[in-house]
């Protein structure tokens, strides 16, 4: 067999493709032929030298370079190792087989585990492309790479024939917004309707723009979408939001009252936060209604503290909050069966905008961080340097 070739993070801002051996497989686990892969907010932290993860929890941990970085995949089944392997529902996995690989591996042993919480609750939680690098055999931890190893035990999920590639690599983030499905299931038990509510996303990035779209499919009524950048903005548009803000234009103050006046003065009832950066959570918990709720799915890397007065922004105002740090194992099927069934409701096709060779990492890394960028995937079979 021919050499693995992948893109590699030796350390923040550089990357270099390396040739990795052909991995010998262990029982159980997968090879998977990569076809896309895509940039997550969590790799642009890791390529800035943003590292630590998980804090405060038992399995905070900084990350170690080098590594593959790459957790959101769509693939082909290569080979498969002695005594074979299952997707979720139980059926044999045969080369040729298009998957969707789970971005962790629980342990299936601690508390959290044998009490089936979410399986990133898991204390020794092992993640493709963060935790998992590439010192050691068999190397191939992250889908930047033509082929990806998956160790035994992890959820792999059969693709819709229907699903295009360049849809299906939107699964693992459209499985993180299980924290709307929370949040309206709260709402319900506080004595609000469960139906037509008013979601403000803040960060409308790929994430919080699966965010937006899981809030329109499930009947959500206004969407308010906040950005820094007009090309996200539009797109939030295309997929519904009846107001768009740029933070850039006006001030915090303007950007509360023209909130209000979209939603008749009383705030959004769900805030979504995926910005990134901790300096947003403050100004979700103000935009949202008396009695509301926000959702804080995009502070996964630990960037510092921010000042929140608990009386007067949480208690005295009746806001729930919830964490979200991860997708649930549980979503990805219903995550992929929902985008295949609104292929032709929804411009789905124009979420990823741009596609990377393995040689243009660095690039593609740059580029998501710039406005006329969505999503951008890696292409690890196509040749060349440059974006498509």
């Amino acid at each position: 067999m021919s050499d693995v070739r992948a893109a590699v993070m030796q350390a923040p801002r550089t990357l270099e493709v390396v040739e990795f051996p052909w991995p010998e497989l262990e029982a159980g686990a997968v090879l998977m032929r990569v076809s896309l892969s895509g940039v997550c907010g969590t790799d642009k932290h890791t390529y800035r030298g943003e590292t630590k993860q998980y804090a405060g929890t038992p399995h905070e941990r900084e990350l170690e370079y080098p590594l593959i970085c790459g957790h959101e995949n769509v693939g082909v089944v290569e080979a498969v190792g002695p005594g074979g392997a299952v997707d979720s529902d139980g059926r044999e996995l045969r080369v040729g087989d298009r998957i969707v690989p789970g971005a962790n591996v629980s342990c299936g042993a601690c508390y959290f585990c044998l009490n089936k919480f979410p399986y990133y609750y898991c204390e020794h939680l092992v993640d493709y492309g963060n935790s998992l690098n590439c010192k050691l055999p068999p190397h191939l931890f992250g889908g930047w790479s033509e082929h990806m190893y998956l160790l035994p035990g992890t959820p792999i999920f059969r693709v819709p024939d229907e699903l295009p590639d360049e849809v299906a690599v939107l699964t693992e983030v459209m499985a993180v917004t299980h924290g709307i499905d929370s949040a309206r299931a709260l709402a319900g038990t506080l004595g609000a309707t469960p139906f037509g509510e008013t979601v403000a996303v803040v960060g409308v990035g790929p994430l919080g723009l699966c965010h937006l779209i899981k809030a329109r499919l499930v009947g959500a009524g206004k969407l308010i979408a906040l950005d820094r950048f007009d090309s996200r903005l539009r797109l939030a548009e295309e997929f519904g939001a009846s107001l768009t803000i740029n933070v850039d234009s006006v001030d915090a103050a303007e950007r509360e009252a023209a909130i209000r006046e979209h939603t008749g003065g009383l705030g959004a009832d769900i805030v979504v936060d995926c910005s990134g950066i901790p300096q947003t959570f403050p100004e979700c918990l103000r935009i949202a209604r008396y009695g509301g709720i926000v959702v804080e799915a995009g502070a996964f890397v630990d960037l510092g503290p921010v000042d929140v007065n608990p009386n007067s922004e949480i208690c005295t105002k009746n806001v729930c909050v919830i964490g979200v740090g991860g997708e649930t194992s549980t979503s990805y099927v219903p995550a992929m069966r929902l985008m295949a069934s609104n292929l032709d409701r929804l411009p789905f096709n124009r979420i990823v905008t741009h596609r990377f060779p393995l040689e243009g990492a660095e690039e593609a890394l740059e580029v998501a961080q710039r406005d006329g960028a969505m999503k951008v995937v890696m292409d690890p079979h196509r040749n060349g340097s440059g974006a498509e």
